[in-house]
């Protein structure tokens, strides 16, 4: 294991989204300021991924726990990342590479090879940094699970970390998942948690405390503190965060803009349009609902690029998508892109079977999957575009991050050596995600759809990372009992 002198905090949940992630990026930007400090996830299952400098892929909320840190993501932050397929299939990430497709059960055949994996990569973490922040994935007390899990129980067993138990009111039975989590969870797992923190309260404190003065006389185990409801400019960790996105953000966004972004069954990296959301209304369509009249229509990235365009064309999305066509931009990132071209070549890596797909047309590409290998890497890109929506910003640098199988061939590209563009210039591809985090092509596209539509555009006020992560850390920090953290931290 680690090295002795290497501090370890563990933060586990009473279920999905109850708000681990958040508050594990709030605690690293706090304990950085005494210690050196790395923030780790044994194994992640989302399809929000980011590419380290070395291209190697993890799960966005590792990502930004270590930029929240000040230290560079790396593969051994996040060593297992599951990238669910449908039909009960992962693509295995294994520290940045991917292993294999596997079902759940071939997964768990498995898991003392994977533990090991765990281990190397914590051994490696404790020799760089003075404190290692983990992070549990789910509810902590599956117990159908205790035999196979590495992330909660395997982690807290590797680790004997002091453990918080984060739990959500918002969802209401706050104090019930609590108590029920503890009385559950093994016996030599129970001892170490040290502290509750109950999330995402909206109103007075103070109505709570005769709860939690009663929680903590059942347990014996201290609340740590209540922490708000709050909205920050953070990536949403995992595919939980996008069901509880608003429909209609018309209120709380700058601009009578309104962007429709095609809700794929196997969407990935749906982070790419959250900076969007503070500038514009953006919803979120099914493939069988009515597109409506947008402003502009985003196609995103998927796990499986073909079954996603069939579902389309199955259900008629893809036809309502060309009848907007010369009426609104029409961007499409990664699987998006391939989808807008005018064929897809399957060697039967995507959908198993060789065989030749019909894309939208919309943009003169052609996209092939020939082999089992992925794209990981981080770039800077010249606009090279031409048209109407860039032409303010041409030859200006942008930033993103490529995670995709296939090639595409194209007569016209838009970034650098990436992406095409039609024509017109409204029609736009690229395998850039993170393309809408640089302000430059933000601001572009909204003083295109405004003045298109004849309304006032209103500029954002730019916040950067650095502020964002600051003000959560003011937030966790106002709201908990850091004395008793750093406490349990110093004795661990």
């Amino acid at each position: 294991m680690t090295d002795k002198s290497t501090k370890m905090l563990l933060v586990l949940g009473t279920a999905s989204d109850v708000g681990k992630s958040i508050m594990v990026t709030g605690l690293c930007k706090i304990l950085s300021e005494k210690y050196r400090v790395a923030p780790f996830k044994a194994q992640n299952m989302s399809l929000n991924s980011w590419i380290t400098k070395d291209g190697k892929e993890i799960g966005i909320a590792q990502a930004v726990q270590a930029k929240a840190a000040g230290v560079d993501p790396t593969e051994d932050m996040n060593p297992v990342l599951l990238k669910p397929k449908g039909d009960r299939t992962s693509q295995v990430i294994i520290l940045g590479e991917p292993y294999a497709d596997k079902s759940a059960g071939n997964y768990y055949d498995s898991i003392s090879e994977t533990m090991e994996v765990v281990k190397g990569a914590l051994d490696r973490l404790g020799e760089k940094y003075e404190l290692i922040v983990m992070e549990g994935a789910g509810g902590a007390a599956e117990i159908n699970l205790y035999d196979r899990d590495i992330v909660n129980v395997g982690t807290a067993r590797l680790t004997q970390a002091p453990i918080i138990l984060v739990g959500n009111i918002e969802s209401g039975g706050v104090f019930a998942s609590l108590y029920g989590t503890v009385a559950l969870l093994p016996e030599d797992i129970r001892g170490n948690i040290k502290g509750f923190v109950i999330n995402k309260f909206r109103g007075d404190p103070a109505i709570l405390e005769p709860g939690l003065r009663q929680l903590e006389e059942m347990t014996g185990i201290p609340v740590l503190g209540v922490l708000p409801y709050y909205k920050l400019n953070i990536p949403s960790e995992d595919s939980m965060a996008i069901y509880s996105k608003s429909r209609n953000t018309s209120s709380e966004c700058l601009n009578d803009v309104d962007i429709a972004v095609i809700r794929l069954p196997r969407i990935s990296n749906f982070t790419d349009f959250e900076p969007l959301e503070r500038l514009a209304k953006v919803r979120y369509v099914e493939p069988h609902e009515d597109l409506g009249t947008p402003d502009c229509i985003i196609i995103p990235g998927t796990k499986n690029t073909i079954s996603d365009l069939l579902d389309l064309k199955a259900t008629g999305m893809d036809k309502q998508i060309q009848k907007m066509y010369g009426k609104v931009p029409i961007f499409g990132i990664c699987g998006g892109y391939q989808m807008l071209g005018k064929t897809l070549h399957d060697s039967g890596i995507e959908n198993g079977l060789e065989a030749d797909y019909e894309g939208m047309g919309l943009l003169e590409v052609e996209t092939a999957f020939g082999e089992y290998k992925k794209t990981t890497t981080q770039v800077k890109k010249k606009v090279v575009a031409e048209g109407p929506i860039f032409r303010h910003i041409k030859g200006e640098e942008v930033w993103g991050y490529e995670i995709h199988m296939g090639k595409t061939d194209t007569p016209r590209t838009a970034f650098g050596d990436d992406g095409s563009i039609d024509q017109s210039g409204t029609v736009v591809g690229t395998y850039l995600h993170g393309l809408f985090e640089n302000s430059n092509v933000r601001t572009a596209l909204m003083i295109y759809l405004t003045e298109k539509k004849g309304v006032e555009f209103h500029p954002e006020v730019a916040t950067t990372e650095e502020e964002a992560y600051k003000e959560l850390a003011d937030i966790v920090r106002s709201c908990l009992d850091m004395d008793k953290i750093y406490a349990m931290i110093e004795e661990s």
